[in-house]
């Protein structure tokens, strides 16, 4: 009897209740070699455990590789829009220029360069007006003669450009004469009442009118917006819209508003002229293609 006893509770010791072990789990094995006790229960605690993370590229614990952005495409050159079917260009050529941005007496610029240097066509068309004699004189200051020798064409354009103060006119350079945007004109120089001041090229913008409306060749039409954009590479800025709209608003021959007047000179005594022998031409008034007035534009 007592056998059975002894061999009943070793059975039950070993299995448990419904085959479950009656032994507590065994502690799993502690993860680091030192432990804390707790000081009210005597409790072992666990030691947390972490993954250290590895040094970094630069050798400091934890640092990560800072990003570096992919290096970008050379910019893509864009061409300006083509504003015009006209193609222009800088009426001075191969020299340093400067010229005034802003109206001061008359709506012209004064584009100062080292004499010599060339004037050139801004656009395709045919010369106009030559005057090849600098007929200015400081004691009348004639206004018709203040630009000294001055060559003006009619571009395809329909606009009217003139270049004045130069020091000479391009060979072949006469009335009639097609020309090519760039083509020689003529040379920067003092000529007119350009005399006393840095050599030069007058420029300006106006329409077509008969060579006795001279006020109006020597400008009409602000041009340094468009004189900045042919420099800068915008070949197809053009005046002949502005132009258009200021001769309507205008008329084709509006009276002259600005230094119209010439200096009154002191009549001399009057002498009997002495009859000439041989007739000689007169030199009085610019070279024209046709004197008349010509329609805007053609």
């Amino acid at each position: 009897m007592a056998g059975a006893v002894l061999l009943t509770g070793a059975c039950a010791q070993a299995t448990g209740v419904a085959g479950v072990s009656a032994q507590s789990p065994s502690t799993a094995p502690p993860t680091s070699t030192s432990t804390s006790a707790s000081a009210s229960t005597g409790t072992p605690t666990p030691a947390v455990t972490a993954t250290i993370p590895s040094p970094g590229p630069s050798g400091q614990e934890g640092e990560q590789q800072a990003e570096r952005p992919p290096k970008g495409d050379d910019p893509v050159k864009v061409p300006p829009p083509k504003l015009s079917k006209f193609t222009y260009t800088f009426p001075v050529k191969g020299c340093g220029t400067t010229y005034q941005r802003s109206l001061l007496v008359l709506p012209k610029t004064t584009i100062w360069a080292p004499q010599g240097c060339s004037f050139v066509a801004p656009v395709d068309g045919v010369v106009d007006e030559v005057n090849v004699k600098n007929r200015w004189a400081p004691s009348t200051d004639k206004g018709a003669d203040r630009e000294g020798r001055f060559v003006t064409i009619i571009g395809d354009d329909g606009v009217r450009y003139l270049g004045g103060h130069l020091d000479s006119v391009a060979d072949g350079v006469r009335p009639g004469v097609r020309v090519k945007a760039g083509q020689l004109l003529g040379r920067v120089g003092r000529s007119g009442n350009a005399r006393d001041a840095g050599s030069n090229l007058y420029f300006a913008i106006s329409w077509k009118t008969g060579p006795a409306y001279w006020w109006v060749r020597r400008g009409m039409v602000e041009p340094w917006d468009y004189l900045d954009a042919w420099r800068s590479g915008n070949r197809t800025l053009s005046p002949r819209k502005e132009t258009l709209a200021l001769r309507g608003r205008l008329g084709e021959t509006p009276r002259c508003a600005v230094q119209c007047t010439s200096k009154k000179v002191p009549q001399a005594t009057k002498q009997p002229r002495k009859p000439r022998k041989t007739a000689e031409p007169k030199d009085d008034n610019p070279i024209t293609a046709n004197p008349s007035s010509t329609p805007f534009g053609q």
